[in-house]
């Protein structure tokens, strides 16, 4: 890929994450520090015993990203699908029920970065059985399954560019 391949796809996600609310850009931010180990999310995104607590439960939840990671179904085939599957739509409820994604594609942005581009055939159906799930209240139920286009939800294949922009916490001084 040239460098200006490279520039245009980086231009462009830097595109949707800025449309993404200032709410969403922070709690997406704050898990990839969480999932990729990056910083210290507590002393990065904790404001209050609240938000630490919810910080704890998602480096819980997230325990099982290593092992998400490795189980990927490759095949067109059914093997490992559903130990994979449940794994995926538990933890994409936990994000989903903080209530700081209000979209599929603020949900799908943060997990391709989170799994990998062999992650992406599998993001609708995770976020739609996460979505649908009885924990996530009924108002915000129906707003998140209203967000998956059906583009999304019936694509015939998907990239297997892996992501290029991968947003970080910036100091308020260096803003």
């Amino acid at each position: 890929m040239s460098n200006t391949d490279f520039a245009s796809l980086a231009i462009a996600e830097l595109r949707e994450f800025a449309s993404f609310s200032a709410a969403e850009q922070r709690y997406i931010k704050r898990s990839l520090d969480v999932g990729l180990g990056r910083q210290d999310a507590f002393r990065l995104w904790a404001r209050d015993s609240e938000e630490a607590a919810s910080i704890r439960g998602q480096y819980v939840a997230y325990q099982e990203l290593k092992t998400l990671r490795r189980a990927m179904p490759r095949s067109g085939g059914f093997d490992g699908v559903d130990d994979f599957i449940g794994k995926l739509v538990r933890v994409s409820a936990f994000d989903l029920a903080q209530e700081r994604l209000s979209c599929f594609s603020a949900y799908r942005f943060l997990y391709e970065r989170l799994l990998g581009a062999d992650a992406r055939p599998w993001l609708p159906a995770a976020f739609c059985g996460a979505a649908a799930l009885p924990q996530i209240r009924p108002e915000r139920r129906k707003g998140l399954l209203q967000s998956i286009s059906e583009a999304a939800a019936t694509a015939p294949g998907w990239s297997t560019r892996a992501p290029s922009f991968f947003p970080d916490y910036v100091e308020k001084e260096a803003a």
